[in-house]
């Protein structure tokens, strides 16, 4: 599995060593950046992605033949490439969804040195999508559990809530039917 194939890279002004995300400008990746960890280009990756306005999947990882280690990881926009056609393969077809992959190229692939630093090799920013921000910054699909999960939340109050009426109303019922 080769990862640089079919990967662009863009240089980026900015220079130094970053490990700690901060809020403020955001500080866009370039060919060159060094972490400590592939745990922190992780972490930098999808909080650049986060305020930037889009979603990280995680592409593809090179492990060592030797020990297994992980020696490069590639990370990119979640609409990159595009969904595989199954039509037909399998059983009956399926309804078909729209895809949420749109050929999107924009990707980092990032290297573990001989030093054990993490080195960013490839970084391309092209997205050929919306991006898409919301007011505090935080990334769709993370706002949208977070919702679910509220609504969830709501809805089991609110059955409970219909759940006691319902008992309240069987037992005046049956109030009623005693005394007529």
């Amino acid at each position: 599995m080769d990862l640089d194939k079919g990967v662009g890279a863009e240089d980026s002004s900015a220079g130094g060593n970053l490990d700690v995300i901060e809020e403020g400008p955001v500080q866009e990746p370039y060919v060159g950046m060094e972490f400590e960890s592939e745990d922190a280009a992780r972490k930098f990756y999808i909080e650049y992605a986060r305020r930037i306005g889009f979603v990280v999947r995680i592409m593809q990882r090179r492990r060592s033949e030797v020990n297994g280690k992980t020696l490069a990881r590639r990370l990119g926009c979640n609409k990159q490439g595009f969904s595989p056609c199954h039509k037909g393969t399998c059983g009956p077809d399926k309804k078909p969804r729209p895809s949420a992959r749109e050929g999107c190229k924009a990707t980092i692939l990032v290297k573990m040195e001989k030093s054990g630093k993490w080195v960013v090799t490839r970084f391309v920013k092209d997205h050929n999508h919306p991006l898409v921000v919301t007011a505090q910054g935080l990334s769709t699909a993370g706002d949208k559990d977070k919702k679910i999960e509220e609504l969830t939340l709501e809805l089991q109050r609110q059955e409970q809530l219909c759940a006691a009426y319902r008992e309240k109303l069987f037992t005046f019922m049956n109030n009623v039917e005693m005394h007529t």
